[in-house]
C-alpha cells in the first residue's frame, strides 16, 4: 500500500479526550461502550494503546477507524490480533479486515450509535447516506471483525 492513505491526525484536544477516555476504560468506566485498544507496535513490537468503541453487530464485534489508516490500524494489520480491556477485563482477540463491499451497513450502524462523536471524520456520510455513498467512502475507513480469544 505505497499509494497515500487516507488518515486524520488527533488535534491537541483529541489526543486530551483520548488520554482521558482511556484512562477511565483502564479504571472499569466504559462510556457508551467504549474500550482501550492495545495492539502491538508493528516496528518496536511494545504495546500501543488508544481508546476504541467497538461495535456489536451480526457476527462481530467490529473495530472502525473514523479516522482512516491510523498507526493503531497499521498495527493491527501487522499483528493480525490486539486486546481490549475495560478495568481488570481484558480479552484478546484476533482481527480480519473487511473487504470494502460488506463495509456499507456497518458504517451506517457505527455512525447511528457514534455519529454524534466521530461524524466529523466522514465528511458528507453520515448514517442516512446511501448504500452507495457508504460504499464510495469505504476505502477511507478500515473495518475489523474481530474474534474473541482468537
Amino acid at each position: 500500500m505505497s499509494q497515500q492513505l487516507h488518515y486524520i491526525k488527533p488535534n491537541r484536544v483529541d489526543a486530551v479526550m483520548n488520554g482521558a477516555i482511556g484512562w477511565l476504560a483502564r479504571k472499569g468506566v466504559s462510556l457508551l461502550g467504549t474500550a482501550e485498544l492495545s495492539v502491538k507496535g508493528r516496528t518496536s513490537g511494545e504495546w500501543r494503546s488508544i481508546p476504541v468503541n467497538p461495535l456489536p453487530y451480526e457476527g462481530g464485534p467490529y473495530l472502525i477507524s473514523a479516522r482512516g489508516h491510523s498507526h493503531w490500524v497499521r498495527n493491527l494489520r501487522a499483528a493480525g490480533g490486539g486486546r481490549l480491556r475495560v478495568g481488570r477485563r481484558t480479552q484478546y482477540f484476533t482481527a480480519v479486515e473487511l473487504p470494502d463491499e460488506e463495509k456499507p451497513a456497518l458504517l451506517r450502524t457505527y455512525l447511528e450509535r457514534w455519529g454524534w462523536e466521530v461524524g466529523r471524520f466522514f465528511g458528507d456520510v453520515s448514517a442516512k447516506s446511501t448504500d452507495e455513498e457508504l460504499l464510495a467512502a469505504a476505502h477511507r475507513h478500515p473495518v475489523f471483525r474481530i474474534t474473541i480469544g482468537g
